[in-house]
């Protein structure tokens, strides 16, 4: 679906969205278990933001004044947040395994098959070592306190009768889509802001603005899809039921009858009355990411850490995506550059503190 108009058609029609999510597969029974536990680890990770505000400006620091990247991202979202995937009582192994598994680029899909191969070989041990964890936690039955963890919170959600393999993919699922999805969002934000201002010691936007325009400008979903629950129409054209209706986010964010001149990256037209179009970095209509919010924030929050009291400049980089299931950056180098007199902080909102 081109057209902007007979895209959000699309992806608004309640009867075209009847069913269920297609981003748990059939791993759930119905769509009521799918909204409870989007709802449940959405409320776990808004609690730990706190949590993650601190440690981001930590590790951030520990980067040095040179990293790579988009492979920092992910690594660095995953440091901020492995307490909260998994609770520091864990295991220690399974814990290694999945900082292993995030250094290895298992949190997307690759564009090259040497770099899918090495994700790949650590998927089934991991998976297993995922799957023990969840048989022994079941065993021992639900305790009276929270959620310690994402792991809790899948398992406490879920119905019953899931097997223990199914619960493992649900929380591989969910872990993946929190640490790869941040992780890159922050790569691609970190480098187009700078390579639109290159020149300056700081940057001239909010970390709010930066974030939002870096969603628009490349979103990491290139494509959003589903297949027609039943015989539709749409536009005066017929589809059978099965069909897969696709829509790309990229396509409608840079629709010139929608957005002022989008091909170039402006944070500042989120300062701008009536000056953004349609918008759908987390998909829209019924079955936009419970998430979407708690994402934003996480995301703005590192890049916040990231532009500290720092000059930031990148080489090797441009903005052409890697398109590989997801939107990815291509490798840059990140160089953080502390400044003699702290700078005053931009907020969400563009005021300095």
């Amino acid at each position: 679906m081109r057209d902007t108009e007979l895209a959000l058609t699309v992806l608004r029609d309640p009867a075209f969205h009847g069913g269920m999510s297609t981003f748990f597969g059939d791993m759930l029974p119905s769509r009521t278990a799918q909204v409870a536990l989007g709802r449940a680890v959405r409320n776990l990770m808004r609690a730990h933001l706190p949590a993650y505000r601190q440690c981001a400006a930590e590790k951030a620091a520990g980067l040095g004044p040179v990293s790579r990247w988009p492979d920092a991202g992910p690594v660095l979202v995953y440091r901020c947040t492995a307490d909260v995937l998994l609770h520091p009582g864990a295991p220690p192994p399974l814990r290694q395994q999945l900082a292993q598994a995030v250094a290895a680029g298992l949190t997307a899909r690759q564009p090259s098959m040497r770099q899918r191969a090495r994700a790949e070989v650590l998927r089934p041990r991991l998976l297993a070592a995922i799957t023990g964890e969840v048989r022994s936690r079941r065993t021992r039955g639900p305790g009276n306190e929270e959620p310690r963890d994402v792991m809790d919170a899948v398992i406490g959600t879920v119905p019953g009768e899931l097997t223990d393999r199914t619960v493992a993919d649900l929380y591989l699922l969910l872990f993946q889509s929190i640490v790869g999805n941040i992780g890159y969002a922050v790569a691609w934000a970190l480098l187009l802001a700078c390579l639109h201002h290159p020149s300056g010691p700081t940057w001239p936007w909010p970390a709010d603005w930066v974030v939002r325009e870096a969603a628009r400008h490349r979103p990491f979903v290139w494509m959003v899809g589903r297949p027609a629950p039943h015989p539709l129409e749409f536009g005066g054209r017929p589809f059978a039921a099965g069909t897969i209706l696709s829509v790309s986010p990229y396509l409608l964010h840079h629709d010139p009858h929608r957005w002022d001149r989008p091909k170039l990256f402006r944070p500042e037209r989120w300062d701008e009355p009536g000056g953004q179009g349609p918008y759908l970095p987390f998909s829209t209509g019924p079955f936009t990411c419970a998430g979407a919010a708690v994402a934003h924030s996480l995301t703005t929050e590192a890049l916040t850490a990231l532009a500290r009291d720092a000059r930031l400049t990148v080489g090797g980089g441009d903005a052409r995506p890697l398109v590989s299931g997801s939107v990815l950056p291509r490798p840059f180098t990140l160089r953080r550059t502390p400044l003699k007199t702290p700078s005053a902080t931009l907020t969400k909102g563009g005021e300095r503190t």
